[in-house]
């Protein structure tokens, strides 16, 4: 039986309840289910998934086989979901966010990506049960989401250099070796740093210079180190955070990545002239020549974009203080 019967055949599961399924009591909720996220068995995960939520929860578990995150979660909220359960990366999150933007439906993450940066910014633990339990004992937290060229965006827009590293590592390494792939992709990619124009608008101001990459985070995990110019990202402050990195070559490029990993993990802002950062709601940058888009890790085309804030746009599911 290959992998994909495998996990159809799983879930599927009784309409029927037994004697001691109280599905009065259980909440209703969609289960969205990306199989191909992530290095871990997806039928294995499946199976994990139920044991901890079907007691209290009754799923409707919906592969994202040939229908996108995106049509999942809105034909579920359409339907009266109590609530929507994204199983995958950031990019699946990213792409079923989009039909609870502002409903107050609880979204629950089960991160099984590559980065789960998403995840690693709200503290959901990156364990499949773990973040099964933070489902059912955590709290509904209102966070900021942002549209990027009408697309929701959880993380984090990229371009330039990070964009060019999350086209050119190749699917079957990021499998097999996680970050390490992205990482032996922006070392090769060092050796010829490209710079372009870019155009940065706000309302309040607009900056224009060479750089090599520009990076405009709603949140971000440590080890997105481009987005730490300002330093601690706020998910829930109402901006967005944009990085520019301007390096004039290969070794001034190696310090400025220093410096934004140590800011990431230290929550203090780099103070380097060829880092420039800033805070706002709205922002669109343009760049000559075009230069490619990353959304949420996932390729989206090319600039220009405009990136606007939506604060407390969703209710995720978070661990609870104690």
């Amino acid at each position: 039986m290959d992998e994909e019967v495998a996990l159809h055949s799983r879930t599927k599961f009784s309409a029927l309840p037994n004697e001691n399924d109280k599905i009065m009591t259980r909440r209703n909720a969609c289960l969205i289910f990306n199989p191909s996220a992530g290095k871990g068995d997806p039928v294995e995960d499946l199976v994990a998934i139920r044991e901890v939520l079907e007691p209290q929860i009754k799923l409707d578990i919906r592969p994202t086989h040939d229908i996108s995150a995106s049509e999942l979660a809105h034909e579920a909220v359409e339907s009266g979901a109590e609530m929507i359960i994204v199983s995958g990366g950031d990019g699946t999150v990213s792409s079923a966010a989009q039909a609870v933007i502002n409903t107050g439906i609880p979204f629950g993450i089960i991160p099984r990506g590559t980065v789960n940066a998403f995840a690693q910014a709200l503290g959901i633990p990156t364990e499949v049960k773990n973040a099964c339990n933070t489902i059912l004992a955590g709290i509904p937290r209102k966070v900021d989401v942002a549209l990027c060229n009408g697309k929701p965006m959880i993380v984090l827009t990229a371009i330039g250099f990070e964009a060019e590293i999350i086209k050119q590592t190749n699917k079957k390494a990021k499998k097999l070796f996680g970050m390490l792939a992205f990482l032996g992709t922006g070392i090769k990619l060092l050796r010829h740093l490209d710079s372009f124009k870019v155009y940065v608008e706000t309302e309040e101001q607009t900056i224009n210079l060479s750089a090599s990459a520009v990076t405009i985070a709603n949140s971000a995990a440590p080890t997105s180190i481009l987005a730490y110019g300002p330093a601690g990202v706020i998910i829930d402050d109402g901006l967005l955070d944009v990085t520019i990195v301007a390096p004039i070559n290969r070794q001034n490029a190696l310090f400025a990545a220093y410096h934004l990993l140590r800011s990431g993990f230290t929550g203090t802002a780099t103070n380097r002239d060829d880092i420039q950062h800033l805070r706002t709601k709205r922002v669109r940058v343009s760049t000559e020549p075009l230069q490619k888009v990353a959304l949420d890790g996932d390729m989206n085309g090319n600039t220009p974009v405009e990136i606007e804030c939506i604060p407390g746009g969703l209710t995720v599911l978070v661990p609870s203080s104690e």
